[in-house]
């Protein structure tokens, strides 16, 4: 089975490849742009996302969407960490959030897979701390800010470790569980 997978960045197809390779399904990248509705409700932008990627694609398909959830802000910026991080960045984000007693982050990833029938979404969440100063490569935007509980490195210094335990890494193995069970592959 072929699921096309409507992004351009190469770590997250390659990390859909890994999962779902062992259920034989092809993971074919879509680089097509969508216009992404802004919101703080992650769900209703994965919807949305699912909807116009399915409408001019027509095929199986996944999109997905990963977010930073901050104590210190009540979750916020949820659906809306992507241009909150592109107007704070690295260093004045630790600056904000990396010191003092509310540190706790919760980074999730939603994924959403349209089978042609039905939407279905599948989430991945760990919980971390900000860092006190970025640490790491910034190729990947907020992994050098981000430290899992359990973990004294941020995600960049893990480099292909956090693969192992990412919240992406959750939504996949979630997606892949539910199409060996349904035996849509």
């Amino acid at each position: 089975m072929r699921i096309r997978f409507l992004s351009k960045n190469k770590h997250k197809i390659a990390e859909a490849e890994k999962i779902l390779k062992p259920l034989h399904v092809e993971v074919v990248p879509i680089t097509m742009q969508i216009d992404e509705l802004q919101a703080l409700d992650v769900e209703v932008i994965i919807r949305n996302k699912v909807l116009h990627a399915f409408d001019r694609i027509g095929h199986r398909l996944i999109v997905e969407q990963t977010c930073l959830h901050l104590d210190a802000l009540n979750g916020f910026p949820g659906g809306l960490t992507q241009p909150f991080w592109d107007s704070l960045e690295a260093e004045r984000f630790c600056e904000l959030f990396g010191k003092g007693e509310r540190r706790g982050v919760s980074a999730k990833t939603w994924i959403g897979y349209c089978d042609g029938r039905r939407i279905h979404n599948f989430q991945g969440e760990i919980r971390g701390t900000v860092a006190s100063e970025p640490r790491g490569d910034r190729a990947f935007q907020w992994d050098c800010v981000f430290i899992p509980d359990g973990h004294q490195e941020t995600f960049a210094e893990m480099g292909e470790r956090k693969n192992e335990i990412s919240m992406r890494s959750l939504a996949l193995k979630a997606l892949a569980q539910h199409l060996a069970e349904a035996a849509d592959v």
